[in-house]
Order: C-alpha cells, then sequence, then structure tokens
C-alpha cells in the first residue's frame, strides 16, 4: 500500500515539476500577440482572396501592424467600413476605396462561337484548356465549365448559353474567379461608372477572328479613329479602352462593325 502512494506521489510531483517548467517556457520563449495584428484581423472580412496583394487576411493585418505597408486601404471586398475601422485602429489615413466589379470579357456565346470539337473530358474550364484550347474554335472564349462559379464564395456567377455571366448585386470584387479563369477573362472594373468596355480577348487577325466568333474583335481600328478622347489602342489585333480617359460618350460601341464593345454603367 505504502509502495503505491509512494508512486502516486512522485508521480504528482514529476507532474508538477513539468507543469512549473512549462508555464515557465512559455512566458520566456512564447511569442508575443500583436494586439494591433488582432484587432485589424478582426475586421478584415475573411475572404482570404488576395485583392490586396498578401498571402490573405493574415498577411495583411501582419503587414498593416508592422508597418510594411501604409495603404490601410486594398482590401476591395470590406470597402469602405473596413478601411474606416481599420483607421480608427492604427491612426492612419483611409484613402476612398471606389466600389469594383468583376466582369467576363467575352460574348462568344453557342450561337456565334461554333465548337471545333466535342469535349467529353473533366468538366472544368482548366482541363478543357490543355486540350487543344478547349472545344470552341475561338481558343480565346469563356469555355463555360465554371471554375470561377466554384471559386466565387458568393454565389455571384453564372452560365448563360455557354458563357459565364457574373450578378454585380452578389459581386465582392475578391479576384477569385480573375484567378480561377484560365483565359483571362475576367478582370475588375469600377462601379457606378458609364465607360466602354471591349467584349473580347481575342487577339488573331481578323479574318481568322471573324471565323471562330461573329462578334470578336478583328482589330480593324475604327473605334481607335472614333474615340474623342484617345481613349483606345488597338495592338496585337484587340482594342483595349483606357478607363481613365474613358467619358463613357458611346462613339466607339457605335463604330464597331462586330459590336462587341459595350457601354457599362454597372451600379454597385
Amino acid at each position: 500500500m505504502e509502495e503505491i502512494i509512494l508512486a502516486v506521489v512522485i508521480v504528482s510531483l514529476i507532474g508538477l515539476i513539468i507543469g512549473v517548467g512549462l508555464s515557465f517556457a512559455s512566458s520566456v520563449f512564447g511569442v508575443k500577440k500583436d494586439e494591433i495584428e488582432e484587432k485589424v484581423r478582426e475586421c478584415l472580412p475573411g475572404a482570404n482572396c488576395g485583392a490586396c496583394g498578401y498571402s490573405g487576411c493574415d498577411g495583411y493585418a501582419q503587414a498593416i501592424s508592422k508597418g510594411e505597408t501604409q495603404n490601410i486601404s486594398l482590401c476591395t471586398p470590406g470597402g469602405n467600413d473596413v478601411a474606416n475601422e481599420i483607421a480608427e485602429i492604427t491612426g492612419k489615413k483611409a484613402e476612398e476605396i471606389k466600389p469594383l466589379v468583376a466582369v467576363v470579357a467575352c460574348k462568344g456565346n453557342c450561337n456565334v462561337a461554333p465548337q471545333k470539337v466535342e469535349y467529353s473530358g473533366i468538366k472544368s474550364c482548366k482541363a478543357a484548356h490543355l486540350m487543344m484550347g478547349g472545344q470552341k474554335t475561338c481558343v480565346y472564349g469563356c469555355l463555360g465549365y465554371g471554375d470561377c462559379i466554384s471559386a466565387c464564395d458568393n454565389g455571384a456567377i453564372f452560365i448563360c448559353d455557354g458563357i459565364a455571366k457574373i450578378d454585380i448585386s452578389k459581386c465582392g470584387a475578391c479576384t477569385k474567379c480573375i484567378n480561377a479563369c484560365p483565359k483571362g477573362l475576367i478582370s475588375l472594373i469600377e462601379a457606378n461608372k458609364k465607360q466602354a468596355y471591349v467584349m473580347c480577348k481575342n487577339k488573331e487577325k481578323g479574318a481568322a477572328a471573324q471565323k471562330s466568333c461573329k462578334v470578336s474583335c478583328i482589330g480593324c481600328g475604327k473605334c481607335q479613329k472614333e474615340c474623342p478622347e484617345s481613349a483606345i489602342t488597338v495592338e496585337n489585333f484587340l482594342a483595349t479602352v483606357d478607363p481613365l480617359k474613358c467619358t463613357g460618350c458611346g462613339i466607339c460601341k457605335d463604330a464597331c462593325p462586330k459590336k462587341c464593345i459595350d457601354l457599362l454603367m454597372l451600379i454597385k
């Protein structure tokens, strides 16, 4: 009986010594928490989208607290509300975040962009893209298998007539869909602003582009010549609009023979 009691006492003493040792080690070697980092992290939406340019919300919060960035207005999903909260915590000035929405630059639906092959592989844009650029004749267009849908946490994307569309009322401008698209068709544009946008990424010469899709840009340059603000340039047979110069007059849209330029006014 005495042996049992002695064993219990010894084990208890060992446990006590180890506990004290661990407590001491934790206080000496433990990593101290950064209160500013924790408070900033609590403000961020937790999308971990990388739109801020950092690895995620944790990375951005750490960069702010350590002074690695002075810009506290990089969280587009959080918008001005989050920027203002961070400003109160850090004492830094928050810049205005203009609302952004995602746009899919493709109008090549099933009626205007023919298929060159019957694809029966994995129903994924990335997988289809690896097979000769996909099933469509236009190797630059939307494949319609919804990799962007899977990436979107807000349920803002749907497929209509074989191409992706975005419900701007649900779009959080997180950039996850941009990273998911193997064709590079999705980008963010400023909301609440009337502006022209080329709904095409085809870089083939005019005749080849027209054969690939009936509404593709053929690089004719008519929009560039007609634009009164010199906001349009044609490079590699593809027109692009400078949003900083565009006034939304719509002249380029009327001049485009392929009707691949839309005049957007996305209200957010």
